[in-house]
């Protein structure tokens, strides 16, 4: 059954991302997994469908699609592979989002018409190797001489910050230190064709091996003032305003590979005999389908409500944080009984459900690990 937030535009972009999903993920996905690539082919394949611009007004080159769209998108590309699925994540969520949201209108104008051509990704640099959880503990300095930021230190585990589409990040950086223990932050454009910026390639990941991964270097790197993002002093509010939406987006990946998941032990369970009968027959084995299928349409469920808050212009940070910690858990938990269902046959790479198996640890870290969100929640509840 239908859900009855999605309307006919919803459902007909599902069925579309569900088939490019399986007609150009799927084939590729292990290799690109086993081998550590990112593909620019199928970053531009997606940019041409529109799904890396896709709720961005059309007047800046977007597609002019709500929140929920975009979280059925991404779910579907989850559904087959997470990696891609990061790679649309990233962009849209972190890339895009600050600049339409906080940007002049001549910043505006500037960034995001190669965001939108399929000619670059931009990347979101907040953490850094002294700041995750704790974002305010960052290091990275920006001072203004003469009209320009110079910006020294660096970022790590940035996504869309080294393949050759990358154009460039959004960095938080202290430009002023009072030394009373409080720090300026401030939220700055670099392009990435500025002298002293520098990336590496990080490899050898457990997880979204597909996807582009790295850290970037800030060597007395120079942008022009206006290259300043909203008001100086607000890094860490535009920072973290941008990781609520990016929320949205990390729990359409939980919700998409817990469906994948399900759905692979939902055909397994079928194909295996043992004892004369499918597997999925024994009682075992139909609760632990059961309870997938009950986690995954409670999340899909607080998902969509996040998202309908979001796109009637509601508060929605409580809600986001709530969906992006529950679908995260219930896409470990799936992937985990999943593979259990699989049994020693899920261990082996040719068997889809390892990656996604592995693919899943990423969700309760990134963007908010689980213990922030439930901080994040309490907070939203009240409770100091």
């Amino acid at each position: 059954m239908n859900d009855p937030l999605l309307n006919d535009k919803h459902l007909q972009l599902k069925e579309m991302v569900k088939e490019f999903a399986e007609k150009e993920i799927r084939p590729l996905a292990a290799e690109l997994d086993e081998h550590s690539v990112f593909s620019t082919e199928l970053t531009k394949k997606m940019f041409e469908m529109g799904l890396l611009r896709i709720n961005l007004p059309e007047e800046y080159g977007g597609m002019g699609m709500d929140t929920l769209s975009y979280i059925v998108a991404v779910e579907e590309i989850a559904r087959v592979d997470s990696s891609q699925a990061a790679t649309v994540a990233a962009h849209n969520s972190l890339g895009i989002a600050p600049i339409f949201y906080y940007g002049t209108e001549s910043q505006k104008r500037k960034f995001l018409p190669m965001l939108t051509t399929g000619e670059k990704l931009w990347a979101f640099g907040l953490t850094e190797p002294n700041a995750g959880s704790d974002s305010n503990n960052t290091e990275t300095t920006a001072n203004l001489q003469d009209g320009r930021w110079i910006i020294n230190g660096q970022k790590i585990y940035i996504t869309n910050i080294s393949s050759p589409m990358s154009g460039g990040i959004t960095v938080q950086a202290i430009t002023a230190n009072p030394g009373n223990g409080r720090k300026e932050l401030s939220v700055i454009l670099v392009d990435r064709n500025t002298p002293g910026y520098s990336v590496e390639t990080i490899r050898s990941k457990m997880m979204w091996r597909a996807a582009d991964t790295g850290r970037v270097y800030f060597d007395n790197v120079e942008v022009p003032e206006e290259n300043l993002l909203g008001e100086r002093g607000q890094g860490a509010r535009i920072m973290l305003a941008t990781l609520d939406g990016g929320r949205l987006s990390i729990a359409a990946i939980g919700l998409g590979l817990a469906q994948g998941a399900f759905e692979m032990a939902m055909e397994y369970a079928s194909k295996r005999i043992q004892f004369g009968k499918p597997i999925r027959s024994f009682q075992v084995n139909s609760f632990k389908l059961a309870d997938m299928a009950t986690k995954i349409e409670l999340a899909r469920n607080l998902l969509y409500k996040a998202c309908w808050l979001k796109d009637q212009g509601l508060p929605f940070a409580k809600e986001a944080a709530m969906a992006k910690l529950y679908t995260s858990e219930i896409a470990r938990e799936i992937a985990n009984d999943a593979l259990q269902i699989y049994g020693a046959h899920g261990l082996m790479k040719e068997n889809p459900i390892e990656r996604f198996y592995r693919d899943q640890r990423i969700l309760e870290i990134g963007e908010g690990t689980s213990e922030i969100l439930r901080l994040v929640i309490a907070r939203k509840l009240g409770i100091r």
